[in-house]
């Protein structure tokens, strides 16, 4: 299963539809030309059902095989949303809506779904149903989760989920997979220190909140070096310190602090979220002060089954020859976790070659990475459900 000379073909008519996207960034639930546009290429290539409005703004549609002796349907899954970045990538699609961009490659995702959807519905070379869906606010706004809750699963009775991401720095067209965790639980925390405000001058009249926080800050670390086993992955980053005044000469009455916890297995998420409660709490009384933690659990851990990453890695290595099988977990988040929650299946990483890393500004999908995206998507259906 080499990548599909019908992709050769399309590739510039999916290179027009991912840099259209591209031009015209959208956030979060608020993709409504992007979703607009997805449906109605759905339609023109002939999906027997289009719908529109799951989990908010996502689009499901539904592709019949030549037969359905099995009765089983698989799902392929795209994001469709951007990031709020001021794109300084120079290209002549570059983005034309200010401080907005398609910094992870999203544009990208979405046309090689479609690539893959226009030849499904072509040669129907398939027995049972494949759904093809493209979510939403995958980057902080749970979509995932909110078309899961929409009734996805149930609504079109999907048997197996499979999702792809891009990866700078593989080479493009090459594939990486693992099983078990494959990203990381991504939680937050809020944390308010309150203490005694004062002139600076006067520190024995306070209680001094930014030392706390401070002191807060540093032990924090103490939480993965010395309570989580160190076989085991966890990350705590504190990445926001605030205070309720700006002057030089004031200790404010308030610190804020905000971060982020990641973690590989629920139960050193439950470690995480009670070390940094404990240790929040404690050292805050120790210096007179108070915390309170705000701890507020995001998208979990990003599981791929065992079995279906055998089936992702074998038509990944049909078409790419070897692929990376012995990748390290990433501690970054995935919502597709959600419906790799609700049934089995995988998610795969495809090479965008020597690109800035997503998120930066200065990166930009790689179209060369298309045909082989897309005939992994479309090999899945057919691999999954052989024609009969």
């Amino acid at each position: 299963m080499p990548v599909k000379n019908r992709f050769a073909e399309l590739l510039p008519e999916i290179t027009a539809w991912r840099r259209d996207f591209h031009e015209n960034p959208e956030l979060l639930y608020e993709v409504h030309r992007t979703a607009g546009r997805v449906a109605e290429l759905l339609r023109e290539f002939g999906c027997d059902e289009v719908t529109t409005g799951v989990g908010r703004t996502g689009v499901v549609g539904v592709i019949k095989g030549r037969t359905n002796n099995s009765g089983r349907v698989i799902g392929l899954r795209a994001d469709m949303d951007a990031l709020p970045i001021l794109e300084q990538t120079g290209a002549p699609h570059a983005s034309k809506v200010p401080g907005k961009m398609h910094a992870c490659g999203h544009d990208g995702h979405t046309a090689m779904l479609l690539g893959a959807a226009k030849y499904l519905a072509e040669t129907r070379n398939f027995d049972g149903t494949a759904v093809v869906i493209f979510q939403p606010a995958e980057e902080g706004g749970g979509g995932g989760l909110a078309m899961v809750q929409d009734g996805l699963v149930d609504r079109w009775k999907i048997d197996e989920f499979y999702g792809m991401h891009n990866m700078p720095g593989l080479p493009v067209g090459s594939f990486a997979i693992k099983p078990g965790a494959m990203m990381a639980a991504a939680d937050q925390f809020d944390i308010t220190v309150t203490g005694k405000g004062g002139h600076a001058a006067k520190p024995h009249d306070c209680i001094d909140t930014t030392l706390t926080a401070a002191q807060i800050i540093v032990a924090l670390q103490s939480v993965v070096s010395r309570n989580i086993d160190p076989l085991k992955n966890a990350v705590i980053s504190v990445c926001v310190v605030s205070t309720d005044s700006t002057a030089h000469n004031v200790i404010p009455q308030v610190v804020t602090l905000k971060g982020t916890a990641r973690s590989l297995d629920a139960s050193v998420r439950d470690q995480l979220e009670e070390g940094i409660t404990r240790v929040a709490t404690h050292v805050a009384a120790a210096m007179g002060a108070t915390a309170v933690v705000d701890y507020q659990r995001g998208y979990p851990v990003t599981m791929n089954d065992d079995q279906a990453t055998e089936w992702a890695a074998d038509v990944a290595r049909g078409i790419a020859g070897d692929i990376k099988t012995d990748m390290e977990p990433m501690m970054g988040g995935e919502d597709f976790s959600y419906m790799l929650n609700e049934r089995p299946g995988a998610y795969i990483w495809v090479g965008n070659g020597n690109t800035a890393m997503v998120h930066h500004p200065a990166y930009d999908f790689n179209d060369e990475t298309i045909p082989a995206g897309a005939s992994w998507y479309a090999g899945m259906v057919e691999a999954r459900l052989p024609a009969a």
